[in-house]
């Protein structure tokens, strides 16, 4: 079997590495060379499988003969659900299986070298970080990616004061951090829009606008331009709890 020979890696790693070049393999098989892997997959064979190997390359072969073979095997017979359900269907099943045996592969090694349970969980951690292969072929990863890019630049114009717990009602002005823009969301998006409108500054009155930041007060809880309050964003990065001039104000005269 071309690719297959023994491959003994011995540390966290070199485990990792073999991991990364098996997983690349797949993702191609599924991805860019997914016509020529979709043809080799005949129902008329017998029971295929499909390997991934450390050098990026992979193949549809038969299963190994020995038993039990040299390392775990890929789910077996792949090539016969391929005409029974709708190709897209047919590779998301191909891919978690093609998970199933990428972490299979890799704690086998683990096993077989004595990784304690620090290593352990210092592998299943550099393997976590990568997006499973399900998530790749369905493109689960991209919208997560989408997501998080979305959260952390709107995370970086909102204030910290936002996870302070608030009542029902202050939580139904709140506006929203990550702001997607999916087409299959766009009604919501407009529902979304009207009920960012009802929230008004404190200062100036005027309405609530995705585009700029916001800070709540955690005395009276009222929400108001960065702009009328005369804090940025990099300062509300450093105010534990934010008060407004007004509530500032009246603890001075309290005073």
């Amino acid at each position: 079997m071309d690719g297959s020979q023994p491959y003994n890696p011995r540390t966290v790693e070199e485990v990792f590495r073999d991991f990364k070049g098996r997983r690349a393999a797949i993702i191609k098989a599924l991805t860019t060379d997914v016509e020529e892997f979709y043809q080799q997959c005949d129902p008329e064979k017998e029971n295929l499988c499909l390997y991934g190997f450390p050098s990026e390359q992979w193949e549809v072969n038969l299963p190994a003969e020995e038993v039990p073979p040299e390392l775990p095997e890929p789910a077996l017979g792949i090539n016969f659900a391929r005409d029974g359900m709708q190709e897209k269907d047919w590779l998301s099943l191909v891919a978690v299986h093609s998970d199933a045996w990428l972490l299979a592969v890799a704690f086998y090694f683990g096993a077989r070298f004595g990784f304690d349970k620090a290593d352990r969980k210092r592998l299943f951690n550099m393997i976590n970080d990568l997006p499973t292969l399900f998530e790749v072929v369905t493109g689960i990863s991209k919208k997560q990616a989408k997501v998080k890019s979305s959260v952390s630049n709107n995370s970086n114009n909102k204030s910290k004061s936002n996870s302070k717990p608030r009542g029902s009602e202050s939580q139904e002005k709140l506006p929203k951090v990550s702001q997607l823009k999916d087409e299959d969301e766009e009604g919501l998006e407009e529902e979304d829009d009207d009920e960012h409108g009802e929230t008004l500054c404190g200062a100036c009155g005027d309405n609530y606008a995705s585009d700029e930041f916001w800070i709540c007060c955690d005395i009276c809880e009222k929400w108001f331009h960065g702009k009328c309050v005369k804090i940025t964003p990099a300062k509300a990065e450093h105010i534990k709890h934010y008060k407004c001039p007004s509530c500032s104000n009246k603890r001075a005269r309290a005073s």
